[in-house]
Parts: structure tokens; sequence; C-alpha cells
């Protein structure tokens, strides 16, 4: 085998390990997702999340992992839509924000013609 063929054959093993580590990603996200949804008392939309981010970050324990972001939808009452988000470093779940919802009803509306209301 030749130093090309090597190199080739190395770069498809790391290609199919980013594949697979990263469809366990996101199946570790959605499960975060449906658990802080449970756990708000909120809809889960579409029963999936969305990649939004990957670097290269250090733990806790000073070892280089991939950092991952996902984001999703949620709804309150089935009529609205509010997004959530989910960050991962390696396989542990480090944030999940479903907070959009509390922060929406706590609005201030500013009318032209009278007095601030609150939502």
């Amino acid at each position: 085998m030749s130093l090309i063929e090597l190199i080739a054959v190395l770069a498809l093993g790391g290609g199919v390990w980013f594949w697979v580590d990263s469809l366990k990603a996101r199946e570790t996200g959605i499960a975060a997702a449906r658990r802080a949804c449970l756990r708000e008392a909120v809809q889960l939309l579409d029963e999936t999340v969305v990649g939004r981010g990957l670097r290269l970050v250090r733990d806790e324990d000073g070892r280089v992992v991939l950092r991952r972001a996902f984001e999703f939808e949620y709804s309150v009452s089935g009529d609205d839509r509010h997004a959530g988000s989910v960050v991962l470093e390696g396989r542990e779940v480090v944030l999940v924000d479903v907070s959009a919802h509390r922060l929406a009803r706590r609005a201030v509306v500013i009318e032209l013609h009278g007095r601030d209301r609150e939502v």
C-alpha cells in the first residue's frame, strides 16, 4: 500500500468516525431537548434539532473535545414557536435553553399613542 492510499484510507476512516459521532451527538441533543420540554411542559416541535455550530474546546478536565450547538423549536400553546438550544461538549450536555417563552410573556409593548403596558 502506497503512502497516498494509506492517507486516503485514514481520511475515509476519519470521515466515517466523524459522521457516526455526529449522529450520536444529534441523538443526545434530541433527548436533552425532549427532557427540557417535558420539564417546562411545552411541546417539542418537529421532534428534531438542527446543528448550528461546531468547534474545538477544552472540557473541565483540560481535554480537547468538540463543542456542538443545536437549535430546536418548541411551542407553549400550539399556535406559537419559540427557539431553544442545546450545547454539547463531547458527549456531555452543558446547556439546554428553553427560556424564550418566559421572556416573550414579560415583553413590554410600546404604544405610539398611549401608555406602555405589559403583555
